[in-house]
């Protein structure tokens, strides 16, 4: 496993939108170890491959209950409302309240190729939803309704 550098805000490949994969195999299992590896590294909940500038449809999330690895992941349903702030490793420093579903259900696959569900609520679904975005070239300052003084958090 490797750490893998993080892409910044102003880059353009968090604007574009990922493709999917198709090919299930090392590179990709390494790709996966690498960004839980970078995710860890820089205390995130979530990382996806445009964020370490691999345009696929890929993402990581551990909100606290071990690792998610979702591989052409797609919302399938979502209730309810939350507001809360969220940050980005790829906007260091920079915080935003952002609008998401308080439930959401998402099929993805995993590392082999099958195909699995997840449901989140509170903080997962924010993340689940959050790392898609990055898969369609959405970043969460294109969605927040207001920003956050960092040093206040106000």
């Amino acid at each position: 496993m490797a750490l893998r550098n993080i892409v910044k805000f102003g880059e353009d490949v968090l604007k574009k939108k990922c493709r999917e994969v198709t090919v299930f195999d090392d590179k990709l299992w390494v790709l996966l170890d690498d960004m839980l590896e970078t995710m860890n590294e820089a205390n995130g909940v979530g990382l996806a491959a445009p964020q370490v500038g691999i345009l696929r449809r890929v993402a990581v999330i551990d909100v606290g209950d071990g690792p998610i690895e979702l591989i052409n992941p797609v919302i399938t349903s979502v209730k309810g409302k939350q507001r809360e702030v969220e940050g980005c490793l790829s906007f260091p420093g920079q915080w935003g309240y952002v609008n998401r579903p308080a439930k959401v259900k998402v099929t993805a696959m995993n590392r082999y190729g099958k195909e699995f569900k997840v449901e989140g609520t509170e903080l997962l679904a924010r993340a689940l939803c959050h790392e898609i975005d990055h898969l369609n070239g959405v970043v969460f300052t294109d969605l927040a309704d207001e920003m956050v003084d960092p040093e206040t958090m106000e």
